[in-house]
Formats: structure tokens, sequence, C-alpha cells
């Protein structure tokens, strides 16, 4: 694989056949060809080139190095579908690099799978849980996506590490992917209710629809903001002439039906109370970041996660301890005095 030798950030599933060593070998040899079964069909719709999996003996790992969703589903499949079979989930979005074995067969190693492994420690048998990291990403590409999540609160590993978790409930959403609901809508269903309806968005195509979206709010904000500023006095002739010239009296208009509400501003709503969601709380300072290539951010020894994407964080006013974990490089420690209103900047490149 040309891939080999680089260190990429992927998401890893591990999963864990429950009190399998203690199980006769002949239990064993069953058990594993049913949990074969099961994760083969679970990544049935992942081309091969996307994926890589690694046997564990009581269990495997696989690192999707397509769309972060990709883990996701696979994974709620491989819970739905394992029956009597005892398994284990956890999913992370972290570094890995891609390496050659002793067989000259593909291996994982890094943090991105050492932390998939210690999420997956942390659930109960049958039980699906994800970092923090992994679901920063996946629940912004959609409500649906967002709405699989609860928080089960920080959980500390042997190594004295602290980590965010969260549980995913419920089943797969019907339309996995965008070209799933573009079919529907083709087929008859209306173009509003297509947009409105449920249905989360795969991570290659939701830039292409938020971006049409957005050209569409921008159009017709200006349409809107230039009929507002035409003097009302500029009435077509046509109209002025129709009026009739003997007064009448004041006739209250008949109520009009409120006009339907538009893709755009439900767009427009959706993105607002996202907004209010993350309002920082008062008394509360940001910490801006700014690491290269790559660091895990953790705040006074709880994992907050990848920088980048993650470019800024919210905390309380008062003293905090930032550290940014690099697997390649020595750790980055720094101290800060958070104040409330005030931004301070930590900036950052692991050589």
């Amino acid at each position: 694989m040309e891939s080999s030798g680089r260190t990429l950030v992927c998401s890893v599933l591990f999963l864990d056949i429950v009190e399998y060593s203690k199980k006769p070998v002949s239990d064993q040899l069953h058990i594993k060809q049913e949990f074969n079964r099961v994760l083969q069909k679970a990544l049935e719709q992942v081309p091969p080139r996307d994926r890589i999996i690694l046997d564990t003996g009581d269990g495997a790992a696989v690192t999707f190095m397509g769309d972060p969703e990709d883990a996701l589903f696979a994974a709620m499949a491989v819970r739905d579908s394992a029956g009597a079979l005892a398994v284990r989930l956890g999913v992370n979005l972290g570094p890995v690099r891609l390496v050659k074995d002793l067989n000259g067969q593909m291996n994982i190693i890094g943090d991105g799978i050492n932390v998939a492994q210690r999420v997956m420690s942390f659930s109960q048998p049958g039980q699906l849980l994800v970092s923090r990291s992994f679901y920063e990403v996946v629940s912004c590409l959609s409500r649906d996506y967002a709405n699989l999540f609860h928080h089960e609160g920080a959980r500390t590993d042997k190594h004295v590490r602290e980590h965010d978790v969260y549980s995913v409930v419920g089943g797969t959403p019907a339309s996995k992917r965008l070209g799933d609901t573009v079919t529907q809508s083709l087929d008859g269903e209306a173009p509003a209710h297509w947009i409105s309806r449920a249905g989360p968005l795969g991570l290659r195509h939701s830039a292409l629809v938020a971006a049409g979206v957005l050209l569409a709010v921008l159009v017709a904000g200006g349409v809107g903001a230039r009929a507002l500023l035409e003097p009302a006095a500029e009435a077509p002739a046509s109209v002025a002439a129709a009026q009739s010239p003997a007064p009448v009296a004041a006739v209250p208009a008949a109520p009009t039906a409120p006009k339907a509400e538009t893709p755009a501003k439900k767009l427009i709503a959706r993105v607002e109370k996202r907004a209010d969601k993350h309002t920082p709380p008062a008394g509360a300072g940001k910490v801006e970041l700014a690491i290269a290539p790559w660091g895990e951010v953790l705040v006074d020894g709880k994992s907050r996660g990848l920088s980048p994407p993650l470019r800024a964080l919210d905390l309380p006013a008062g003293a905090h301890t930032i550290e940014v974990r690099n697997s390649k490089f020595p750790v980055r420690v720094e101290k800060v005095q958070v104040k409330a209103g005030e931004a301070v900047k930590i900036e950052h490149r692991f050589r």
C-alpha cells in the first residue's frame, strides 16, 4: 500500500469478544467463525481500499481511511446483529501509522488505535462507546448523528489517562448516504420536504450541499434587501390607473395565510440554535490553539480532542494546565491563567 510509513488521522473500530479466552477451544472456534461472519456482513458497504482489518485473536481492530461515518455504521451493524454473541465495541478518531509487519502485511500502530482499545475497555457487553474526538467530528455532520450519542462522562484507564466517552443509542438512521436521499427526492419527493426531512449527509458531500444552500441564502438576501430599499411610491402605472378615484370606506384586510418556512430559513434557524448551544458560560475565557502538524489537547488531565480541527476552548477563569500530545514527540505542557472575557493563545509546532 502506498500509504505505508505515513501518519494519518483515521477512525478506528476496536471489537472484543467478552470472556473469549475462558471458553473451550471448540467453543472458541464456533464463536470466532460467527464473529467473523457478523463483521464481514457489517463491512460489506465499505470498499476494501478504505479499510484495514487486524485480527486480535479475541476480537478485531478495523481502521477506516474514508468517511468517519463508515466506522459508525459498521459498529452499529455489528452491535445490532451480534445476537447472542457478547461483543464490546469502541470507536476513536486519531492518528495512526501504517507499517508492514514481519509477514509483509499492513499493520496499524499509534495513539488512534490505542485509544480505541481503551474506549472499548470501558464498554459493557453489547455496548458501543466512542471517544470525544470521534463524537465532535461526526455529530457536526447531521442532527441525526448528534441525536445518536449520549454523554457517559469521563473514564480513567490504567495509565491514569482520562477519556470522555459517549454511548451510541438507538438504531441506524434510515438514510446513511446523501446518494440515497437524492434518489428518493428524484423519485417524486418534493425538494423542500427532502431538505427538511431526516437524513444524514455523507462527509464528502456535505460541503457541497452546504455551499449550495449558502449561495441560495445569499441570493435571496440580496433580492430581499433590494426590494426593501425600493420606494413604495414607485408602484406600476397600470396599478395606479386601476385604482378607483372615489373615496371608499376603510375595510380591514383579510388575514393572509402565513408563508411556509423556506428551507433556507430552516437552515439559518438550525445554525443559530446550534450556535446558542456553544455560547461560553458567563465568567469564562478562551484558549486559542495553533498546533502543527497535530496534537491531542488535554486540559487539567482531561482530553478535549485533536487540534486541528480543534481551534479554541472555552474554559472557566483561573489557572489551567494544558498538555499537547503527539505520539512521535515529547509532550508540550503549558500552564495558563485564563481571565473572563479574554483569550490566551497557545502556539506549538512539533519538530
